[in-house]
């Protein structure tokens, strides 16, 4: 059979209706008012003429109404996508155009962008507007009479998520349902060894057998991929999703939910949000009742071993668990931590069937120090939407197999594990050696004093480029250029040293961690030109 997520929920509803499916704040909703707030909006989807695999953009921040709006797009075989929200006018008028946006669900707070571009959009139906004021070409989320609409459905229907990248404006990533569902456990979780299900039925089986439910909290938001698809993990095997209503990371706050919801599972996306993590409870020792956490999750940015080691310390039962993934590649590698143990930073198995290949296509060889390009078969996306040329780059087929190479470097160690170097799109070049951030960034991110740090590199006569880090301090804290350059030059060679140390207020991450490595190096380039 071929999965579909509206099936999937839809049978969720049907055999546990009063389970808790949703909850953010004051407000729970059970799996049937779950699925009757989406179907609400599937119905007037449809008498807005949203067509078959026409696209339906989520422009809002994390709360019920995000995984209510992609149920809807799913039960009428529509096409969610994904907006990111602190997007400004160019970038979202790019994306939703780009999309071929038919229907946009969006958050009152984001009105002017809204009203900014909406000219430029004429090829959206309908404008939903979650919370007030409502414009009055909007329609309200909450004002959506009861309904319910269906279309025939496949595991061919699409998924789009939009992805930032390294460089360019965002390019959307297409995901069928049924490679998505797949590659994301198949009805079970590939984290915790729960076996994909065979078909609906035996979905239905087990959920009807069960006698509790995983409860998830995506601390990054649904946006992103990680927090996207660890939701969707939790809601095919008919748990609950629990959102933070409130529009920033605070991990006291986060916390606080966690031992009020009896969370389970914590969806992260690396040091971004594991750092400040850590911080919290080593301020505020015992504060925290966080025995119903089982496992924290985290993929998209590098997560580093000391602060591994330290959520272990405050939590010694506590899974963790570090995905190498991205949104065109899914279960590229993984490191399990717990017992007290972390493996090293940025190191990894090998998922199924991945290999590092080199630039003949062929296997690098264990112990070599041979730098390669991760590449993964198997549940992948058929590609880049209304982009052949970047689909021909990243899909390729070797030997007969198709792959996605999303531009992932490592080394492969005799034993067969993986150091991870990061993307090639951000290596430096410096005098015919390449230089990974990534790499750099973590000696100087173990500085005390630093809160973050990004490299990147700037034009040199000499060198065609020499490494520049940015460093963002923590408040009071005295960190000097010697301090960083001495660091990295007693753990890297010498041509990865920063030639440059500027000191920034903040690096600027997204809300998801994620960082903007040609909007850095542009500010890198003007301050060291002065």
């Amino acid at each position: 059979m071929e999965w579909n997520l509206a099936d999937m929920w839809e049978a969720v509803a049907e055999i546990d209706p009063e389970r808790p499916a949703q909850r953010c704040g004051a407000r729970s909703y059970t799996w049937s008012q779950f699925d009757a707030r989406a179907g609400a909006l599937a119905a007037d989807l449809l008498d807005a003429g949203v067509s078959h695999q026409g696209k339906v953009a989520a422009y809002l921040y994390n709360g019920p109404e995000y995984l209510e709006t992609y149920f809807a797009a799913f039960k009428v075989a529509a096409v969610p996508v994904n907006v990111n929200y602190r997007y400004g006018p160019t970038e979202l008028t790019y994306l939703l155009d780009n999309s071929d946006a038919e229907a946009v669900v969006f958050d009152a707070r984001f009105t002017p962008n809204v009203e900014a571009i909406k000219g430029r959009l004429p090829g959206v139906r309908r404008w939903y507007v979650v919370g007030t004021p409502v414009p009055e070409w909007a329609v309200a989320y909450e004002s959506l009479p009861p309904g319910d609409a269906r279309r025939a459905r496949s595991g061919d229907d699409l998924l789009l998520l939009y992805t930032g990248g390294t460089t360019g404006m965002p390019k959307g990533v297409m995901w069928r349902q049924d490679d998505l569902v797949r590659v994301l456990g198949g009805g079970g979780n590939p984290i915790t060894g729960v076996p994909p299900a065979s078909d609906l039925d035996e979905l239905k089986a087990r959920l009807a057998a069960r006698e509790g439910a995983l409860t998830m909290l995506p601390a990054c938001p649904l946006m992103h991929g990680t927090g996207q698809f660890s939701a969707f993990i939790a809601m095919s095997m008919g748990g609950c999703v629990v959102t933070i209503d409130a529009t920033g990371f605070d991990p006291e706050v986060l916390w606080s939910t966690v031992e009020r919801e009896g969370v389970n599972a914590i969806a992260i996306v690396g040091d971004a949000f594991a750092r400040p993590m850590l911080a919290a409870l080593d301020a505020n020792p015992g504060r925290w009742n966080l025995s119903s956490v089982v496992l924290i999750n985290s993929s998209g940015v590098m997560w580093s071993e000391e602060v591994k080691q330290g959520l272990l310390r405050h939590m010694p039962g506590v899974v963790l668990f570090d995905s190498l993934g991205s949104s065109e590649a899914v279960g590229m590698g993984g490191s399990l931590a717990g017992g007290g143990a972390a493996a090293h930073t940025a190191e990894f198995a090998l998922g199924p069937g991945a290999r590092v290949i080199g630039p003949d296509d062929r296997d690098v060889k264990p112990g070599s120090g041979e730098v390669g390009m991760i590449a993964l078969p198997g549940n992948i996306p058929l590609g880049y939407y209304k982009d052949p040329d970047k689909t021909e780059r990243t899909f390729r087929t070797i030997d007969g197999v198709r792959y996605t190479i999303p531009g992932d470097c490592a080394t492969v160690r005799e034993d067969g594990t993986i150091q991870l170097l990061g993307r090639g799109s951000v290596v430096i070049n410096t005098g015919g050696e390449k230089v990974f951030p990534e790499e750099v960034e973590e000696v100087i991110k173990r500085l005390p004093g630093v809160a973050d740090a990004v490299c990147v590199g700037v034009p040199d006569e000499r060198f065609g480029e020499t490494v520049c880090a940015l460093v963002e301090r923590r408040p009071g804290a005295e960190v000097s250029e010697g301090d960083v350059a001495g660091a990295v030059r007693a753990e890297l060679a010498g041509y990865k040293v920063p030639r440059t140390v500027l000191f920034v207020e903040s690096i600027g991450r997204s809300p998801a961690g994620k960082v903007d490595y040609p909007g850095l190096r542009a500010r890198a380039v003007e301050l060291t030109a002065r």
